[in-house]
């Protein structure tokens, strides 16, 4: 097999594995007032269990990057994604708590060892294509997050049973994801080495600090989308029920378009111009957001967090494995930590800000947060680095030079 084939069906191959995760993911947060019934799981404890699966995937991400000192991140991903999609027909399986409770918690380890996997193989894939791929797998993850929730639309409007909404997915994708890791390319092209040396050296994690700031306030803005954008546009701009489902699924699509032509992007004007923009567009919609004056006006300002807020992780990521060429594995994980961080600040901050000031004044926090990202632009590379053609390195080696002192 030649070197550009290989290439290839490892990057189609990922590929699908970020848009297999969109689609399971998905199917679990849009139904979670359906398991919540299921399972008879009251307000109040709700929060401890959907607050459980981050934790857990935070941990898994610590030991998985231990883990890949000993086996390629392809490994780790062959297994942790089956192990997603079973524990995902295991919440709509059971009937007890304790039920859930277990599958959520296999969930959640089975999905930090996947997520910090699957950025570390889209990490040296990019690199060995010399030229930047990685907002294109991110753009399969949107993709696949837009099926999953029209299924899950599909099974809560014929009213489906949570297992049999759940297993024509698992039947699908699960072979599907399967056949296609043995195409996975690690960091050597081979299965049993990463290549990454034990750790990130002095001095490392400091290095590294800037960018799981930017990966934490991120997610706090992607969280507070996800997480609010119905209520405070039924409740603050007064929509419709109906209307106030639309701006997560047009968020959803615009972050999928900003991905899809991202790579472009930074092939062109550079990681850190990409990202710059990004955050003030997102920081613009946030402030759109908070001032609308009506429903129209803020689908209007989650329209443009999505387009903003889309290059931040990818570009965070590809970053990281710049930053630390030979230990690309440990940085991915120990960033990949920090997106947990903000997926659980993230919504009860701005729950609590709403309830005690203001739903609009709550808006501009996150919109603060987002704009952090621009104090640490460097870290993402030179203003002038560019992504040359495939195959060749890129012009810059260690993103980190110039932003010690950040």
């Amino acid at each position: 097999m030649t070197d550009d084939l290989r290439l290839r069906r490892g990057r189609g191959a990922l590929g699908f594995s970020f848009f297999v995760q969109g689609v399971t993911f998905a199917l679990l947060v849009t139904r979670i007032p359906a398991i919540q019934d299921r399972y008879g799981i009251s307000d109040g404890l709700l929060p401890a269990f959907l607050a459980a699966v981050p934790v857990l995937a935070g941990a898994a991400s610590v030991a998985t990057e231990h883990l890949v000192k000993r086996v390629s991140p392809a490994v780790v991903l062959r297994w942790a994604q089956p192990v997603v999609l079973l524990a995902l027909l295991g919440v709509g399986a059971g009937s007890r708590m304790w039920h859930v409770a277990v599958a959520l918690g296999v969930f959640g380890l089975a999905v930090g060892a996947l997520d910090a996997s699957m950025n570390m193989l889209g990490v040296s894939l990019q690199r060995a294509y010399g030229r930047s791929i990685m907002l294109g797998f991110h753009a399969a993850y949107s993709l696949g997050g837009i099926v999953g929730a029209s299924a899950a639309w599909a099974g809560a409007h014929w009213h489906l049973d949570l297992f049999v909404s759940y297993l024509p997915a698992v039947v699908l994708l699960l072979p599907l994801a399967f056949v296609g890791s043995r195409f996975y390319v690690s960091s050597q092209g081979e299965e049993g080495a990463s290549g990454d040396t034990p750790g990130l050296g002095a001095g490392g994690f400091r290095m590294l600090l800037p960018l799981c700031l930017v990966m934490a306030c991120a997610y706090i803005g992607d969280s507070t989308v996800s997480n609010w954008s119905a209520k405070y546009l039924q409740d603050v701009l007064g929509s419709s029920e109906q209307l106030a489902t639309v701006p997560y699924n047009v968020y959803m699509v615009t972050t999928l378009v900003g991905r899809a032509v991202g790579d472009l992007g930074v092939r062109r004007f550079g990681a850190v111009a990409v990202v710059r923009a990004g955050t003030v567009v997102a920081a613009g919609g946030f402030g759109v957001v908070a001032a609308a004056p009506g429903a129209w006006a803020g689908m209007a300002g989650f329209t443009l967090l999505g387009l903003g807020l889309c290059v931040i992780v990818p570009q965070t990521f590809a970053a990281a494995g710049r930053l630390f060429p030979g230990s690309s594995d440990t940085a991915v994980a120990r960033l990949n930590i920090f997106n947990y961080v903000g997926f659980l600040v993230g919504s009860p901050l701005v729950g609590a800000l709403g309830d005690a000031w203001s739903y609009r004044g709550a808006m501009l926090v996150p919109m603060a947060l987002v704009l952090v990202t621009l104090l640490h632009a460097r870290s993402f590379g030179p203003d002038g680095a560019r992504y040359r053609v495939r195959h060749e390195p890129p012009r810059v080696v260690d993103v980190g030079r110039g932003s010690n002192g950040l």
